[in-house]
């Protein structure tokens, strides 16, 4: 099940991913960057064999078959398609794009082309999501009702950091939000309705947001998140005879336990790991490329479609734009979905 990586950027969470990655015995062959003097670095430090001063270059190397993307959420589309184009697989860090509509074209293109195309949430690929999933689905809490969770951090203010800048996609949702909003949805399905309330900033991006979803049957997801607070980022499902309670940080491999009604805890699990854990989601995505399978999985690309389209949503409510809406749903083929009213 090997699988030659090549790596597009050299930012911090690419640093994050192959560290991980390669301690767990992933292959990685290539990295491109813009500058060949920071691939060249990247490569040194990691132990890769080939640095390329180009996008386009890293995308076209032979030895490469799968390239991760992880440079700025703004760039995510145009990278994945140029990968796609090159008959890459293409495992997309999280936000996989911008809007809904950029992820509807990424995940057209790669249907096109036949070649896997996944996003990089790796939270949805831990063991722990598999025994929640499985908890849940065995009846242990009865039917959910609802999911709480929360992201807090405390980020850079600089107004000219990229998580500050529209332009670069910034703004609480990208980063923070879609960590409790995809969770939400892999819980509970896609929801029927989305509301949300938040604070925008004075260069225009969400500093915090607070989200009410609406789920088939009834159940609701609530979530908060802001990249100027602090909190534990805990998390609960709650069903009709029990609950499921995720300890900070609960999007990591972390503690958690299952409660019976009453609160009294029937099992603990401690699910924290040696390596940080962003393994599990490219051993998944070797999986899927070996077998032919380009899609399913913990996070399917309509699925991921489907998450983008409730931010969007959330976004419009609140009064955050990107450039990228421009775009419009009618430009890319996307459909309104039922998550928006």
């Amino acid at each position: 099940m090997t699988v030659r990586w090549g790596v597009i950027g050299t930012g911090g969470i690419a640093h994050s991913f192959v560290a991980d990655c390669t301690a767990a015995g992933i292959e990685f062959v290539a990295v491109g960057s813009r500058t060949r003097g920071s691939a060249e670095a990247f490569a040194a430090e990691y132990g890769i064999a080939r640095a390329h001063g180009s996008y386009a270059d890293l995308v076209a190397d032979p030895d490469v078959e799968a390239v991760y993307v992880a440079t700025p959420h703004s760039r995510h589309a145009d990278d994945a398609l140029l990968a796609i184009a090159a008959g890459k697989h293409v495992l997309v860090e999280k936000a996989f794009t911008i809007t809904a509509a950029e992820a509807r074209r990424v995940v057209d293109a790669a249907r096109r082309a036949d070649v896997a195309v996944t996003e990089a949430m790796w939270t949805r690929f831990l063991p722990q999501m598999r025994m929640i999933r499985e908890l849940v689905a065995e009846g242990r809490i009865g039917r959910p009702r609802l999911v709480e969770a929360s992201h807090h951090q405390a980020l850079p203010t600089d107004p000219h950091h990229r998580l500050n800048d529209p332009a670069l996609g910034g703004g609480a949702m990208l980063d923070l939000g879609i960590y409790p909003i995809s969770f939400a949805v892999d819980v509970l399905g896609v929801p029927t309705r989305v509301t949300a309330a938040g604070t925008v900033s004075e260069q225009g991006v969400d500093t915090q947001m607070g989200v009410v979803l609406t789920h088939e049957g009834g159940a609701q997801s609530v979530l908060h998140f802001a990249l100027d607070l602090r909190s534990p980022n805990t998390a609960s499902i709650i069903g009709e005879d029990g609950r499921i309670d995720l300890d900070d940080t609960w999007y990591t491999p972390t503690t958690w336990r299952l409660r019976d009604r009453d609160g009294t805890v029937l099992e603990e699990f401690d699910s924290r790991e040696e390596l940080a854990g962003y393994a599990h989601e490219a051993r998944a995505f070797e999986a899927m490329v070996t077998a032919g399978t380009h899609e399913g999985g913990p996070m399917d690309p309509e699925e991921t479609v489907a998450v983008m389209a409730v931010m969007d949503e959330a976004r419009r409510q609140v009064g955050v734009r990107y450039a990228a809406d421009d775009e419009g749903p009618d430009r890319s083929g996307l459909e309104a979905p039922p998550a928006v009213p």
